[in-house]
């Protein structure tokens, strides 16, 4: 396989030890984290492809933990899980688990099954580390889903007014000219570009603003262009 990193999080040295033993065989580099909130440290500072989670652990539990690496990243979770705790497989499943192996664990199903979520994440091209979620006084745009939220609600926008406002976001609370706006979303040199981006503006406020008139977010800088309020 490829040179993958393989974060191990349990409460107990001697399983990590032997994980780590399994994983390195298949040239796998691991990490280790002894509960969910030194995982979530490490997380942060380094690139992960496949986490493998303990439920039972003190301070931050299994459960806890995928629920917030959910929140933040798509990367593959297995669930190391003992054989009383059903209950908990389930809920983590059903919270963004990927998979799960019951303790003891047999090291060939560990690896088979590592193996099989690095291969269905990394080459069908589904990884995607982080989140890129950008959220400005709520209003929320998210970059891998193309999802915009706005005052708690969902918010449809056409492609062109997405990439508008994902720039303005990207760079807030940078001022952006008309010039600048069309060149850098259309992709072409801009010519008379004030209509055309002007219109796109105006539906995106209607979408995004409680009151279009007075906009919360994306405001003019008369003579200048526009930008989103920070």
């Amino acid at each position: 396989m490829d040179q993958y990193t393989v974060l191990v999080v349990d409460d107990e040295k001697e399983i990590r030890d032997a994980i780590e033993i399994y994983l390195r065989n298949e040239g796998i580099t691991v990490l280790h984290a002894k509960d969910g909130i030194e995982a979530m440290e490490i997380l942060k500072e380094k690139e992960v492809h496949l986490v493998l989670m303990d439920i039972m652990m003190p301070r931050q539990d299994g459960i806890n933990t995928t629920f917030k690496i959910r929140e933040e990243m798509n990367i593959p979770i297995i669930m190391l899980t003992a054989k009383s705790e059903d209950t908990d497989k389930v809920l983590g499943l059903q919270i963004g688990a990927d998979d799960y192996v019951t303790k003891p664990f047999n090291p060939i199903e560990l690896i088979a099954r590592v193996k099989s979520q690095l291969r269905r994440y990394m080459k069908l091209g589904v990884y995607q580390g982080m989140k890129r979620v950008i959220d400005i006084n709520g209003l929320i745009l998210n970059q891998d889903t193309k999802e915009v939220i706005a005052n708690g609600e969902p918010v449809r926008l056409t492609s062109t007014e997405y990439k508008i406002l994902e720039l303005l976001m990207l760079n807030a609370p940078k001022v952006y000219s008309i010039d600048e706006i069309y060149e850098k979303v259309w992709n072409e040199p801009s010519y008379n570009p004030e209509n055309t981006v002007a219109v796109h503006i105006r539906r995106i406020r209607e979408k995004i603003e409680i009151n279009p008139k007075e906009p919360r977010y994306l405001k003019v800088v008369w003579g200048i262009g526009y930008k989103i309020e920070k």
